[in-house]
């Protein structure tokens, strides 16, 4: 029975990768680019692009379970060749803001609402994991804060509640293990609701020098931001962000309830990932 994992370049794929392997299980990772994949040895490797069908049959032959990133493009053709090719259970990596009123519409969201829709509309029985905020993310702070530089924040007292990569990774196992999570949708969230500000003092304490915090308009945050990202993605998280700005961040599913064991902190994630705030 082999395990197919799609988005095999990726942090979180890497790591249910290696979790599989290391149980004893048939793994075939995916990729667009399989040559540029790097996986453990006895791992099958196969070239599968969401938006060219041609690769499908070939992935998906004798598999069963599949690891599946949202990318719509294609994934109602995916679909159709998942049932002919026996798969039994899709565990896919959504995302929390599919549960927003305006989901549809929302960049932040509207990737990750089509392929639960087709898969939703499948025979297959599906398991959707909704990760809130990465604690990952804060490495877009890594620039200013290698180079002593403000962190410049339209909301710096914005709760989010970032949940552990690694934490994602168990959890994405298991549904591809286990019966629990099959047929459910799960939001993911980490144990502790932190500001941005905390979370700065958190990789402040832990690089043991202060990260100040330079509190900007959301005029200036849109422009800045505008530089890396589309208008309507920058005016999505902005949005996020503003209405974030009123209390704590909600406590969702975590390692604990979902695993029965303590869930990983940022102040965790912040001592694994030290180094890549002194890089620059």
């Amino acid at each position: 029975m082999t395990t197919l994992i799609t988005g095999a370049r990726g942090r979180i794929g890497q790591a249910i990768i290696s979790r599989l392997q290391s149980a004893g299980l048939t793994v075939r990772a995916a990729s667009a680019n399989p040559a540029e994949l790097t996986v453990p040895d006895g791992v099958d490797v196969a070239e599968l692009a969401l938006d060219r069908p041609e690769t499908f049959d070939s992935a998906l032959r004798d598999v069963r379970r599949v690891f599946l990133y949202p990318e719509p493009a294609g994934i109602r053709e995916l679909v159709k060749a998942a049932e002919a090719a026996g798969v039994e259970h899709v565990v896919l990596l959504s995302s929390s803001s599919v549960l927003g009123p305006e989901a549809e519409h929302d960049p932040l969201a509207s990737h990750s609402l089509q392929v639960e829709r087709a898969l939703a509309g499948s025979d297959l029985a599906c398991t959707f994991l909704r990760p809130d905020a990465f604690a990952s993310n804060s490495l877009g702070w890594a620039y200013f804060i290698g180079q002593s530089m403000p962190i410049p924040l339209a909301y710096p007292d914005a709760h989010i509640a970032p949940i552990h990569p690694e934490d994602i990774a168990d959890i994405a196992v298991e549904a591809l293990t286990g019966t629990s999570l099959t047929g459910r949708s799960v939001t993911l969230t980490g144990p502790d609701s932190l500001t941005f500000r905390e979370q700065l003092a958190v990789l402040a304490d832990t690089l043991g020098r202060e990260i100040p915090v330079e509190h900007i308009t959301r005029a200036e945050a849109e422009q800045q931001m505008g530089r890396h990202l589309p208008a309507p993605m920058v005016t999505s998280l902005l949005d996020l962000w503003e209405a974030a700005n009123h209390g704590p961040a909600a406590i969702a599913d975590t390692a604990q309830t979902l695993l029965g064991r303590p869930a990983r902190t940022f102040r965790q994630w912040a001592r694994e990932n030290a180094a890549a705030f002194t890089r620059h």
